[in-house]
């Protein structure tokens, strides 16, 4: 079944000539922002999207190589792990990122809760 808009991560939707398979893959950016005018920031990603047990399942592996990037990102999801999957055509879905025990790779939830969240951060000096 092919729909003209995307509900969530359902990948069928994004393209006009999708057709049911097992799997999905994509290249996306994990945008993290700080308000609704301040993106902090942004790693690119490569995102499996497959069929499981209770329905899609999706997964992203960071493309960025080295530990500059990785600790980057690791501290944004520490901070607040809600980041904002954008493809390449601009649409974005709202996704809550947790790891996987595998260092650069994490899985995607859609995310769901309110709009604004707020968050206390604390530096140890």
């Amino acid at each position: 079944m092919v729909r003209n808009t995307r509900s969530g991560l359902d990948v069928l939707a994004r393209e006009p000539q999708a057709r049911q398979v097992d799997g999905y893959t994509d290249r996306a950016w994990l945008d993290w922002w700080a308000n609704a005018t301040t993106r902090l920031g942004s790693i690119e990603v490569d995102i499996e999207i497959g069929s499981g047990d209770a329905g899609w399942d999706a997964r992203a592996r960071l493309v960025a190589t080295g530990d500059g990037p990785m600790e980057d990102f690791e501290f944004l999801c520490s901070l607040d792990p809600v980041f904002s999957l954008r493809f390449a055509d601009n649409q974005t879905i709202t996704v809550r990122v947790e790891a996987t025990g595998d260092r650069g790779e994490v899985t995607l939830h859609e995310y769901d809760g309110p709009a604004s969240r707020a968050f206390e951060t604390r530096l140890d000096v």
